[in-house]
C-alpha cells in the first residue's frame, strides 16, 4: 500500500482532503522504513507498507491491546474501557480518551506520544456518535479490521439515498 492508497482510504470514508492528504503522507513515512524487509537499507521514496510486516511497526505509549506478534488480546482491550470508560461502560469520551492516553505514555516515547494521539483523535473525529462518544463496538472494529470498510459502504448508501 502507498500514500495514494491511503489517500483514496480516507476519502472513501468520508474525510476531507486536507485530512486525507496530510494522514496518508504521515502513516506511509511512518510506517514504510518499519516495515520494510529485513536487510533492505535503502529506502523507498513512494513509502510502501508491507503489510506482511505489519507488527513490526508496533510503536511505545501503545494500548498493548496487539502482542508483539501482532495477535488481539482482548483482557487488554476489555481493560481500556474499566479502566477509562467512567461516564458510560461502554464508549469513550473526548476526556476520558484523553486520560487513556496519558495513561499510555512511556517515559520519553515522543514518537510513540505522537503516534498514539494522532491515531486515536482520528478515529475519535472520524468514528465518534453524535453525542461524542467513541463506542467500544466501534473501537473494536477498527482491530477486526471491519470499520472502515462499514464506513465507506455508509459514505455510499448516503450518496445513492441522497440522489432519490
Amino acid at each position: 500500500m502507498g500514500v495514494e492508497s491511503e489517500f483514496e482510504g480516507f476519502r472513501a470514508i468520508g474525510s476531507g482532503i486536507l485530512l486525507s492528504s496530510v494522514a496518508a503522507i504521515f502513516i506511509n513515512v511512518g510506517l514504510s522504513g518499519k516495515t520494510r524487509p529485513q536487510g533492505k537499507k535503502c529506502p523507498n521514496l513512494l513509502f510502501p507498507i508491507i503489510i506482511e510486516n505489519i507488527k513490526m511497526a508496533k510503536h511505545g505509549s501503545d494500548s498493548g491491546v496487539y502482542d508483539e506478534h501482532g495477535r488481539f488480546v482482548n483482557s487488554k482491550f476489555e481493560e481500556i474501557f474499566h479502566k477509562y470508560a467512567r461516564t458510560h461502560p461502554d464508549a469513550l469520551t473526548s476526556d476520558e480518551l484523553n486520560e487513556f492516553l496519558k495513561g499510555n505514555r512511556e517515559p520519553k516515547d515522543y514518537g510513540g506520544w505522537i503516534g498514539g494521539l494522532s491515531e486515536w483523535k482520528i478515529l475519535y473525529y472520524l468514528a465518534k456518535d453524535k453525542d461524542g462518544l467513541l463506542k467500544k463496538d466501534t473501537i473494536r472494529s477498527v482491530y477486526d479490521g471491519s470499520l472502515f470498510e462499514k464506513m465507506a459502504a455508509e459514505k455510499i448508501n448516503k450518496k445513492k439515498h441522497s440522489e432519490k
